[in-house]
């Protein structure tokens, strides 16, 4: 039996350990004495002002929240409504519709884990052994594969995909539409050495909306790859990336253009219309784009 006092100046927590035995089949209590447990002389009211600037800050759940109050304040109702009643049955069944479980939001694996002040967006499914750390800000409908490590403060857009074993450091950036094959590399510093933290010299590192990065591909870090560029599997990027460029080999070069759909494009004149989809482009110098 626990016993807490909060008017007592101290000794506010008792712990009494008494034991039931059973004796000719009927329980006998073996009373213990009181052990005093020492609890921190906090101001409680203080403590709900911090807890609630925390969940602020970092945007978590707070441990008990409007809707738990609602909740309480339900069960209250239908003991007085019992009441009144003569001890008719109140059915208070429809209690668990005040909450929606963060499964019917977004689906996170047992084996994983969300740091709190991470922000994870409608329909993302996060799977096996993967860590989203603090302040990282993941999209809707995501897919994050097994062993996946995001942040800290990493933003990923909407749409985004995320195969096994990549890793996505502070300074990264995906845009909406990104596709991280697997066990592709990231880095965020230039030249890295254990023995000198460098951890003020991140250079950020862009995906734009829809690029591909294929399995096993490394972009060094400081660069941008563009929109619907694809990166060729075990490729190496070591510049800026133009939208809609095809490359491949180490370093990445362009290799052809590409439509936003996947397929490959033909230009004839410095035009192009995709065979899949129909989209039309034109070709300036070095750079592609749609004709709207």
């Amino acid at each position: 039996m626990a016993l807490f006092n909060d008017l007592n100046p101290k000794d506010k927590l008792i712990i009494f350990p008494h034991v039931i035995e059973w004796k000719d089949h009927l329980p006998a209590p073996n009373k213990k004495e009181g052990q005093m447990i020492p609890v921190d002389p906090v101001e409680p009211l203080k403590e709900e002002c911090q807890h609630f600037i925390d969940c602020i800050i970092n945007n978590s759940q707070p441990r008990t929240d409007g809707v738990e109050g609602l909740r309480v304040l339900t069960v209250l109702q239908a003991c007085q409504k019992s009441l009144e009643n003569k001890g008719k049955v109140v059915s208070v069944s429809k209690l668990s519709d005040w909450r929606k479980r963060k499964e019917d939001i977004y689906y996170v694996d047992k084996t994983s884990i969300a740091d709190e002040g991470c922000i994870i967006g409608r329909g993302t499914k996060i799977w096996h052994f993967s860590h989203i750390i603090k302040g990282s800000i993941i999209g809707n409908d995501c897919s994050i594969g097994q062993n996946v490590m995001i942040g800290p403060d990493v933003k990923i857009g909407n749409k985004v995909k995320i195969q096994n074993n990549v890793s996505i450091y502070r300074g990264v950036t995906l845009e909406d539409g990104v596709f991280c094959g697997p066990s592709m590399v990231f880095t965020n510093v230039y030249n890295p050495r254990s023995y000198i933290p460098r951890k003020d010299e991140i250079r950020p590192t862009m995906v734009k909306e829809g690029a591909t990065l294929g399995a096993n591909s490394t972009i060094l870090c400081g660069h941008t790859i563009g929109r619907f560029a694809f990166v060729a599997a075990g490729s190496v990027v070591l510049d800026d990336i133009s939208d809609f460029a095809l490359v491949a080999g180490n370093p990445a070069v362009i290799k052809r253009w590409i439509c936003r759909c996947g397929v490959g494009l033909h230009f004839e004149n410095r035009i192009a219309v995709c065979d899949a989809c129909g989209l039309k482009y034109k070709k300036m110098k070095d750079k592609v784009s749609i004709i709207s």
